[in-house]
């Protein structure tokens, strides 16, 4: 099959974060199950957003989106509000626009790689985008950005100006802790184990991690 012309849109790669520690916490079959309910919950949300499943690599998915400001709500869309709740894993969402090579159903280009690139700089719940993106949706309705600097990037030589999407209103802080062993959300009041390390409270998801974190601190706290 010929390469076709380069055709321009905003890839946007989203992946569970800490997804290894969650399944050497948890097990192969669980993490399987979770990545198996994140694909299919991003799934149902792709017609609203005018929005192509490109392919699934592991624990992440990489989309294809035509209007870069639809990219934009359908990344805060996976990264805020599909996985939530007690025992929820955290997603991160990175997002470029730019032109890419289609050949058989995938997509291949610098644009596309730059894309990877800023998903794996996010952080768990982050919708993170470069600032060239940001620039070509300047007003999506109730949604601000905030400059995150120009962090190296794997495999980036120049530097790339990176902004985070967040919704009006909407802080960082939520009322969910982060098991240290597993990564995943955890709600206080129905914590399975609570220990105090150097005055620093940690909630887990289970009494397998607070063993494991009991036995060897070190591993999890910096």
């Amino acid at each position: 099959m010929n390469d076709r012309e380069p055709s321009t849109a905003t890839f946007l790669f989203a992946d569970i974060a800490g997804f290894t520690a969650m399944t050497e916490a948890h097990g192969d079959e669980q993490a399987a199950r979770v990545v198996a309910e994140f694909c299919d919950a991003v799934t149902r949300e792709l017609p609203a957003f005018d929005a192509m499943h490109v392919k699934t690599i592991g624990d992440a998915l990489m989309l294809r989106i035509p209007d870069p400001a639809q990219a934009v709500l359908l990344g805060l869309r996976i990264a805020l509000d599909l996985l939530r709740g007690h025992r929820a894993p955290a997603v991160r969402v990175g997002l470029n626009h730019g032109p890419a090579i289609e050949r058989d159903g995938d997509y291949f280009g610098a644009a596309v790689n730059l894309a990877a690139r800023v998903s794996a700089a996010a952080t768990g719940g982050e919708v993170l985008l470069t600032a060239h993106t940001a620039a070509l949706a300047p007003s999506v309705e109730g949604v601000r950005y905030e400059s995150r600097g120009c962090p190296a990037l794997r495999n980036v030589r120049d530097p790339v100006e990176l902004v985070a999407a967040v919704r009006h209103g909407e802080t960082r802080e939520h009322r969910f802790a982060i098991d240290p062993v597993c990564r995943i959300a955890v709600e206080p009041d129905h914590a399975a184990g609570r220990l105090v390390i150097d005055d620093t409270v940690y909630f887990f998801c289970s009494l397998e991690c607070a063993g494991t974190f009991a036995r060897e601190p070190g591993r999890f706290v910096d």
